[in-house]
């Protein structure tokens, strides 16, 4: 062990570690839970912090050569030379994020004090606190980081994902154009439809879902560096967060800006609950897919079999051969999830008393994870599931042909009551409708054949045709 001191005194830190005496307080106070700041935010964190010492440098107000220091030191944390044992602080601690800021601090000071031929511990020549959090506050940079980490993993992630989604939908679109299956309504029989337009309601909903995410992207692309403590600046250069926001565009080329007003910037995340609502909306789509094509591939023998799905693994631990629709089931799951992460940030982000909402950290962990599983789930989904999902055409002809709902053609011709009729009479019987209908003297065999088409019953028309 090494001895540090803070503000509270002396703390004995680990010799190996790259943190130092406020990490290790924080260490021991906050031992609590399992879930650690999300790997997205601490590269985001290191991020800024590297434009923070530039800008700094360019100012005027830190010596070139720490800043340097201070930049090679974040390039290792983004690189990963510098690894997850330096940031081991869960995200349930300060609610603005102080413990995890002053990690980051301590990390890039201790690293750039040994590329300068320091060593650990020292504080000198570079000063976590004097020279790599210079012009900042835990209250502005948080959010910051917070912002820079949702955009990236948005169009990084999230939005190739979307549009991989969209685009196996628009395939099973062409290719299942042709098949006439049974509608459902109520989970009971309705009118046919084609295979091919109930995909085009999915491939319709991710895409009206990945527009509206598409939307609420100027809004995390504005930062709330420069505000430092409580929105005023205080203690930091006028133009500061400014140049730093360009810096950050520049280097991930995404149009980050410094936010017109920084006091809504550091006491409120509505940006985040807006955008978390969004991926609400997303799963909620995706569930209603997941689910529908869950249940199209029931069976195989006793469900409904109109769908097939790639067998993957089998399915049961005492039941040979069984089959399960899994990849469904773990797309349904992060769905839950994501309800449920939306749960929290809307309360999260309701919680922004006076010039501070002191719940960053769950906010951050809860839109990451969203956005993450979300993205990792479609992908597995696309891969494993949809691209050898087929039809199982004798099955759908089946239920079209037993199908008492195509009485609804009857109706324009025989009346609504006729044909309500005829239909009850057939489940009653057991029997077809054609078997009825013909029995009933209220149409000819030639008549049913030219008026009760399924696949013209895809197209709208008029009701006297």
């Amino acid at each position: 062990m090494r001895m540090e001191k803070d503000a509270l005194g002396e703390v004995g830190v680990p010799d190996e570690a790259y943190y130092g005496a406020q990490t290790q307080r924080a260490i021991e106070n906050f031992d609590v839970g399992d879930e650690c700041l999300p790997r997205d935010l601490l590269l985001s964190l290191a991020r800024v912090k590297q434009a923070a010492a530039g800008v700094n440098a360019e100012l005027g107000l830190l010596d070139a050569r720490l800043a340097d220091a201070i930049s090679k030191a974040a390039d290792e944390v983004i690189s990963g030379v510098i690894g997850r044992a330096a940031f081991p602080l869960r995200i349930w601690q300060s609610g603005s994020g102080t413990q995890s800021n002053m990690n980051m601090n301590e990390v890039l000071a201790n690293r750039a004090n040994e590329l300068l031929g320091g060593a650990r511990g020292q504080k000198t020549p570079v000063h976590p606190n004097d020279h790599v959090n210079k012009g900042q506050s835990t209250n502005d940079i948080f959010p910051t980081a917070m912002h820079v980490a949702t955009g990236i993993v948005l169009t990084e992630r999230l939005f190739p994902a979307l549009q991989k989604l969209e685009g196996i939908l628009d395939e099973k679109v062409t290719a299942f154009a042709d098949i006439v299956k049974i509608g459902r309504t109520h989970l009971q029989d309705a009118t046919p439809l084609t295979c091919g337009q109930e995909f085009s309601g999915y491939a319709a909903q991710v895409r009206q879902a990945r527009v509206s995410l598409d939307q609420v992207l100027p809004e995390i692309y504005r930062l709330a560096v420069g505000g430092t403590a409580v929105g005023t600046g205080i203690n930091t250069h006028p133009a500061f967060g400014a140049k730093v926001a360009a810096v950050l565009a520049d280097r991930t080329g995404l149009p980050f800006v410094q936010q017109e007003n920084l006091f809504a910037g550091l006491a409120a995340h509505d940006a985040i609950v807006r955008l978390s609502g969004l991926l609400r909306s997303l799963a909620g789509a995706l569930f209603k897919i997941a689910n529908d094509i869950r249940w199209l591939g029931s069976g195989p023998r006793s469900g409904l079999g109109e769908l097939q799905l790639p067998a993957n693994e089998p399915g049961s631990s005492i039941m040979p051969g069984k089959v399960n629709p899994t990849q469904c089931e773990m797309l349904t799951m992060i769905c839950c999830r994501v309800f449920g992460n939306d749960a929290a940030i809307a309360f999260a982000g309701s919680q922004g008393q006076f010039e501070l909402n002191v719940y960053k950290p769950l906010l951050a962990h809860a839109i990451l994870q969203s956005m993450n599983l979300l993205a990792d789930g479609i992908g597995s989904f696309v891969d494993k599931c949809l691209k050898g999902l087929t039809v199982n055409e004798e099955q759908v002809r089946a239920h079209v042909d037993r199908s008492l709902m195509l009485v609804t053609a009857l109706n324009p011709h025989i009346g609504y009551d006729k044909a309500a009729a005829l239909a009850l009479q057939a489940w009653r019987e057991g029997k077809t409708l054609r078997e009825v209908a013909l029995t009933s003297g209220l149409l000819t065999e030639d008549q049913f054949d030219a008026w009760v088409r399924p696949v013209a019953m895809t197209i709208p028309k008029g009701s006297g045709a």
